[in-house]
């Protein structure tokens, strides 16, 4: 083998593992149901609730679509075309899972057939 070398564990060391990251990731989850169970939460909380999901989504979407060259013919259309559906499809059913799904199937055909 090359550089990498693998590691070898047994299933007993991998179940053990796994158990492990589901608990701390259950752990996670719940924490901050049992944090504000009885109170409301700060402001700073609700701030992040309301306003980082977005700022977040904003981000990725400059994020994928920085390495457009618009001087292309025509290659930057699927890309534009996708977020577009995504957002019209998101305006009008409110449905996550649609928007993406729609505009991805759209995405993939007319980077086939542009």
């Amino acid at each position: 083998m090359n550089e990498l070398t693998l590691l070898k564990i047994s299933t007993a060391q991998a179940v053990i593992a796994s158990l492990c990251s589901a608990a701390i990731i259950f752990a996670e989850r719940a924490f901050p149901f049992m944090l504000f169970s009885r109170h409301e939460p700060p402001a700073v909380i609700k701030f992040i609730e309301k306003y980082i999901p977005p700022m977040v989504m904003a981000a990725l979407l400059f994020y994928c679509l920085k390495d457009i060259e618009f001087s292309a013919a025509g290659n930057f259309i699927p890309y534009l075309a996708g977020v577009a559906v995504t957002a019209g499809l998101h305006l009008w059913k409110h449905n996550s899972l649609l928007s993406i799904f729609g505009a991805t199937a759209l995405y993939m055909l007319l980077i086939r057939v542009i």
